[in-house]
């Protein structure tokens, strides 16, 4: 699966409509798993401020609703669209409720996992907000913890997008 690129593979939106990743070709992506009920939640402000900021240069963020740790996402797609809407004004997709690890793992993330290996090389998604920045060509380039706050990837996005102008 070395050879795929993140526009290889397509997500549901929260609305169960399709969201496939080939139609953010070109851009900048950060891809990560979210939760509304984590302690790390309040970093949607920092991602949607991510998105604002680039948005317009050629960048996303994708947000991947999970409850596989500790059940921090325990609601329908009616609750995480609200919560995310209303608390954080989140105007950046979001896939439908997926599994990170584990056998039912949505192939995206096993793609992720494989492309950017956490500490000492493991694959597994430790936690909620672990998130993954992929090139203008769909390239997996860097994988951060969840406790990296959104602000600290600015760089890498700067430089991402400046690869292009």
């Amino acid at each position: 699966m070395s050879a795929a690129t993140v526009y290889d593979f397509e997500l549901r939106r929260l609305d169960g409509a399709p969201l496939p990743l080939a139609d953010f070709r070109g851009q900048v992506l950060l891809i990560v798993n979210v939760a509304s009920e984590c302690g790390f939640t309040p970093q949607y402000e920092g991602l949607q401020a991510l998105h604002e900021r680039y948005g317009a240069r050629g960048f996303s963020v994708l947000g991947c609703p999970c409850n596989q740790f500790g059940g921090q996402e325990p609601g329908d797609a009616c609750a995480i669209a609200d919560f995310t809407r209303g608390r954080y004004a989140v105007s950046f997709p979001l896939s439908e409720k997926i599994e990170v690890n584990g056998p039912e793992a949505h192939p995206l993330y096993v793609h992720l996992r494989e492309a950017a290996r956490g500490v000492l090389g493991t694959q597994a998604i430790k936690w909620n907000f672990t998130k993954f920045l992929a090139d203008r060509a769909g390239k997996v380039v860097q994988r951060y913890a969840p406790n990296t706050p959104p602000a600290d990837i600015a760089a890498d996005i700067e430089r991402l997008l400046g690869d292009a102008q």
